[in-house]
């Protein structure tokens, strides 16, 4: 009896085990026809003299990434990349918690309204945002207009190397505040009303209550948010190459926007499809380090919290 039963269960686990592969094979395939093989393509690409344009391609090895290590452009690109997320991660992740907190536990009517308003950049098509964001901060833009009704002399503020990348790390934040709101607000609706209840018997203010009982218990769940936020922020593209496309004199040129630019034209005018491939594989991994890096110390933050716990 303990037999059959037991290979009854087998046979289950195996008709269970071939439904969720005949459901997972449609995303596979997209996935390694969409992601696995444009990845391994641009890794052969890397290792190619090649515009892009004509069939004349000439394997040179490891050249382009030695001639990247040489490149004051992608040091460049890649430093302005780290500055663009040293300053959008931080507004981005409070800020939005802010607002989570506020729309779940503190303004109960109207919230609803409220957490629309604030999501509504996000479906808006970053490249357009990035157009009426150029009419509204360059040199003769709508803000300088504004200011010059009061006499202030106005600045150009994606024309100026000093303050271009703030205004377009400014910009996205705006833009994606309302992403990182939604991942908060299910962080906090995980929290069991309980809890809030307790810390009401107790006497604790809404700040006490967040940061002594809330926020530890959605730190882990903070953890993938940052990381998701750092990931994000470091892909930008469509937002700067629509401001600045990487202006004035490389001030705001991203890694994105370098291989881009590469690609299509290159210092000389002409494409390098295969120096643009190297360049975008060098970023591919320090993202990988990155976010390795990260889960890594997200991993051992949680494994002492669980043993203090």
């Amino acid at each position: 009896m303990n037999k059959e039963a037991s290979q009854l269960k087998k046979r289950n686990n195996r008709r269970i085990n071939l439904w969720c592969w005949v459901f997972m094979m449609p995303a596979l395939i997209s996935y390694l026809l969409f992601q696995g093989y444009p990845i391994l393509a641009g890794a052969f690409y890397a290792t190619l003299d090649w515009s892009g344009l004509s069939s004349r391609a000439v394997f040179i090895g490891f050249d382009n990434f030695r001639e990247l290590m040489g490149d004051p452009l992608f040091f460049n690109a890649v430093k302005n990349t780290f500055c663009y997320m040293l300053l959008t991660v931080p507004m981005l992740l409070s800020i939005s918690l802010g607002l989570a907190y506020l729309f779940n536990s503190i303004i109960k009517k109207g919230a609803a309204c409220f957490r629309t308003v604030f999501f509504l950049p996000v479906i808006t098509t970053t490249s357009i945002v990035g157009i009426i964001m150029m009419f509204i901060f360059g040199g003769t833009g709508a803000l300088n207009q504004f200011l010059g009704m009061f006499g202030v002399h106005g600045v150009n503020w994606l024309g100026n190397k000093t303050t271009a990348l703030l205004m377009v790390a400014l910009v996205g934040c705006w833009k994606d505040v309302g992403t990182y709101m939604i991942y908060w607000l299910a962080a906090l609706q995980s929290v069991p009303q309980d809890m809030y209840e307790a810390a009401k018997i107790d006497g604790a203010g809404k700040w006490k209550t967040f940061s002594k009982v809330v926020f530890p218990m959605i730190l882990p769940i903070g953890g993938v948010i940052a990381t998701l936020c750092i990931i994000g922020s470091m892909k930008v593209f469509d937002l700067v190459q629509t401001m600045t496309a990487g202006g004035p004199f490389y001030a705001t040129d991203v890694a994105a926007t370098f291989v881009y630019r590469t690609a299509y034209a290159g210092s000389n005018g002409m494409p390098r499809l295969g120096y643009a491939s190297a360049a975008a594989m060098v970023f591919g991994l320090i993202v990988i380090v990155l976010g390795a890096a990260g889960n890594t110390l997200k991993s051992v933050f949680n494994k002492k919290r669980g043993e203090q716990m």
